[in-house]
């Protein structure tokens, strides 16, 4: 599985660049075979509001983290097909779809995916989820990681682990070094200690040598999923210089939603989420929306594939809504109009697709072939409104685009 997966990745991501670049993003990809998102980094709740899910649905997605799928599901559309380039996050996205089908109720499901640090989510597995899941996947989490199975990384704090894990702990050490103390904000209660906390204990770290060195590295943000080629777009926000952009993302992060409503800040600088009996939570983890996902559970699967080979498989007018996260920022121009060339061809008139970019600006025009871009209607309204409600604040610009017929 690994050796055709890492061809599939380095078509993805390698581009026509100097020995530099290539090197970076062959290196990139090949960080890619194993986790990287253990949580999505796409805010769901902006994603369905623009889809707009409806019962005769079927949506197709890349999964990341699997959080998006398993959302969608919630909301009862006919199907949702994923597809990733990661056997690791193929891996998960089973996993989460088998745990909701057979763990026993709400409590244990939270406990596994929420808590994700409890000896006992290893028995919750053994018990429950081992029997209903494949051979590939059953294999991957048995699989052995040192001297335990894959699968007790959820009984020692799994959103700690991942390439965004692993990141995010490399944040907190330089924060440490800041003598920054992420508590209060936690613990905030209104958007201007929010701010208060920024502007006297965050800004100044974006002043240290140590930030301004790291951010010069293109490889710095590989943690963050970002490939070179995207890492540029970033940049180019930024008049060539990525910091500013970081910060201003950081600030937002941090500052433009209530901090008990935004559960990416609290995995960002808690690296778990809020505890609390109101806590917010991707809606595919709240429990008003269990017996939902559970019962819908049926309806979702999950490829090691690209979307491109994927919807090359579906039949015509078959789809009506995609949801493409930031791949395309990843793309040349004749991978961009392969995808599209699919999506086209596959979309009911009224067919949504929704995608983020690293930069602000829209990427399609100038890139997709007329005859193709023609077909379809950009929703400036709506994707203002996504750009500036996604909670995790990572992304430059949402994009909203609906088929003509």
């Amino acid at each position: 599985m690994n050796s055709s997966a890492q061809v599939q990745l380095d078509a993805a991501v390698l581009q026509e660049g100097d020995a530099a670049t290539s090197g970076l993003e062959r290196l990139f990809s090949r960080l890619f075979l194993g986790l990287v998102y253990p949580q999505i980094w796409e805010d769901p709740v902006v994603d369905m509001e623009a889809l707009d899910i409806s019962p005769d649905d079927n949506l197709m997605c890349i999964a990341s983290g699997s959080c998006n799928m398993l959302s969608y599901l919630t909301a009862g559309p006919s199907s949702v097909t994923a597809v990733d380039l990661s056997p690791a996050h193929v891996a998960l996205g089973r996993l989460k779809l088998a745990a909701a089908r057979r763990l026993p109720d709400y409590g244990a499901f939270y406990q596994f995916f929420g808590r994700a640090d409890l000896a006992s989510n290893v028995a919750l597995y053994d018990t429950y989820i081992l029997p209903g899941l494949d051979r590939e996947t059953r294999d991957f989490w048995e699989g052995r990681r040192l001297f335990s199975r894959r699968i007790s990384v959820f009984q020692n704090g799994f959103y700690k682990h991942g390439l965004l894990g692993r990141f995010l702990g490399a944040v907190h050490v330089v924060a440490r070094l800041g003598r920054v103390d992420f508590a209060p904000l936690l613990a905030a209660r209104t958007l201007e200690e929010q701010q208060n906390f920024f502007d006297t204990k965050i800004a100044p770290l974006f002043d240290m040598w140590l930030v301004r060195k790291l951010a010069g590295f293109r490889a710095a943000l590989f943690g963050l999923g970002i490939p070179p080629a995207q890492y540029d777009k970033l940049a180019a926000d930024g008049d060539g210089d990525v910091l500013p952009v970081l910060r201003e993302r950081v600030r937002k992060l941090m500052c433009d939603f209530p901090i008990r409503d935004n559960y990416f800040a609290w995995q960002a600088f808690a690296r778990a989420y809020d505890p609390a009996p109101d806590a917010s939570l991707p809606p595919y983890l709240q429990e008003r929306n269990f017996e939902a996902l559970r019962e819908n559970a049926q309806k979702g699967r999950i490829l090691n594939r690209s979307l491109t080979d994927q919807l090359a498989q579906e039949p015509d007018r078959s789809k009506q809504g995609y949801a493409l996260l930031d791949a395309q920022d990843w793309m040349n121009d004749a991978q961009l109009n392969a995808l599209w060339t699919e999506i086209t061809r596959t979309a009911t008139p009224g067919a949504k697709v929704i995608f983020r970019t690293g930069g602000h600006a829209d990427i399609l025009p100038d890139r997709l072939a007329p005859n193709i871009l023609d077909r379809w209607s950009y929703d400036p309204e709506t994707s203002a409104q996504g750009t500036a409600r996604d909670r995790s604040a990572i992304y430059g610009g949402f994009h909203l685009y609906r088929f003509k017929g």
